[in-house]
This record gives structure tokens, sequence and C-alpha cells, in this order.
């Protein structure tokens, strides 16, 4: 592709998207995931690896989501499917997935919404700020209705805000860290086109994290339960 992969323009050395570009990948990739989840007929695609150096663009920096190396074609009345080794990238993996090794629809779209909270910061998931990994950061100042600090600097003035803060929150709904509670990829669509953020609990549901029994002590091996208040 003419223009490479995300993650470049992202994190790497070229000169950064302006807004309206980040926008229209967003929403461009959210129907590419529209297309594998919903337009299948009687089967439907899980990517399995969503992620910025997975997206790339075209000379009009159109996105093409591409690497299907661990894509996997599934029944429509099927929930979602084990595999014995974890597929995918760290930090982009649902925290269900890391522990019961089944991918679905609702694993995607955390993948997708670590997407969007990068899109937005121009904050790899692999850097940690202020001693919080990129969802918890970026939650923690939506709490405070702080949101617009987690712009990327590098957009200066160049930022629509009523379409940031709908970006950003549709991707704090996706990581949700109870699944049922994730947007569809419907609904993260609807939300893009029209602007209008999903609703988001003001603080982050909080995990517990234990340590699996059958697996060497290690923060990539935690065992994540949802607490609900």
């Amino acid at each position: 592709m003419p223009n490479g992969s995300l993650d470049t323009y992202l994190f790497g050395n070229k000169n950064p998207l302006g807004w309206s570009n980040r926008y229209k990948i967003a929403q461009g990739l959210a129907s590419a995931l529209h297309h594998l989840h919903e337009e299948q007929g009687e089967k439907y695609v899980i990517h399995r690896d969503i992620k910025p150096s997975n997206v790339m663009l075209d000379s009009e920096f159109n996105p093409k989501l591409g690497d299907f190396g661990l894509a996997r074609l599934k029944d429509s009345n099927e929930q979602g499917s084990k595999t014995t080794k974890l597929a995918g990238t760290l930090g982009y993996c649902a925290p269900e997935y890391v522990t019961s090794r089944k991918a679905n629809k609702a694993t995607d779209m955390f993948s997708f919404g670590v997407t969007a909270l990068e899109i937005g910061s121009g904050r790899s998931v692999e850097n940690q700020v202020s001693d919080m990994d990129l969802v918890k950061w970026v939650w923690h100042l939506y709490g405070q209705k702080q949101l617009l600090l987690t712009v990327d600097k590098r957009l200066s003035q160049d930022v629509n805000e009523k379409q940031y803060n709908c970006l950003m929150t549709v991707g704090l709904s996706c990581t949700h860290p109870d699944p049922s509670k994730r947007l569809t990829i419907e609904g993260v669509i609807h939300a893009l086109k029209n602007v209008i953020p999903p609703e988001v609990p003001v603080n982050m549901p909080t995990p517990r994290y234990d340590t699996p029994t059958n697996h060497p002590s290690s923060s990539r091996n935690q065992v994540i339960k949802i607490m609900h208040s």
C-alpha cells in the first residue's frame, strides 16, 4: 500500500496524521471489521490480531485491514473458538481471551478499542503513562472530565472535539473489562457516523487479578475476574 502501515504514523518518524484522516481511518477500520463480523452470510470471521501495524493505508489514507494469518471463519451460531496457544499481540488481547484462549467478536472489539485509543492519543499500548497502561490512563482522565488531555500533542489545534470525545469513548466502551458490555461493531459504526458517544462508566470497572495455579507467576499470565459493584 502506498502509505504503509498506520503504526508508522502514530508511533514512528513520519509526519503525524491530521485529525480528519485519523477519524476517517477509525471509521474505515470499523467498516472492515463489520464486513468480517456481519457480512459473511451464515458465517463470520474473527481477525484475532487487530492493531495499527496491521492497518495498511492507500494513497488517500483509506485503511485496509491486513494480516489474516490468525483469522478464523466461524458459523454464525458459534460463540467463539478455543485454542491451546495465545494468538494475537499482548496489549491488544482481551483479558478474558488471555485466560480462556477463546476468541469471538467481543475479543476483536477489544483490539479495535485499543487501536481507537491509540489513533486518538498517538500513544502506543506498549508505553505506560503515569504508571498506568493506555486504557486505564484514558479512563482515568475520562472520569476526571479531562479527556482532551489525552489528545496527541502533535495535532496542536487540529482536533474536532466532538469527534474526539466520540472516538475515545468508543475506544473505552470496546475495552470494557466485561465483554458483554462492549459495543458491537454495528454500535461503533452508528456512534462514529452520527458522532454520538456511547455511555461509559465514569470509573473503569475494577478487575481482580489472581495468579493461575497452572502457570508460573507472571504479569502476562494473570487471571482476570470482573468485580461488579
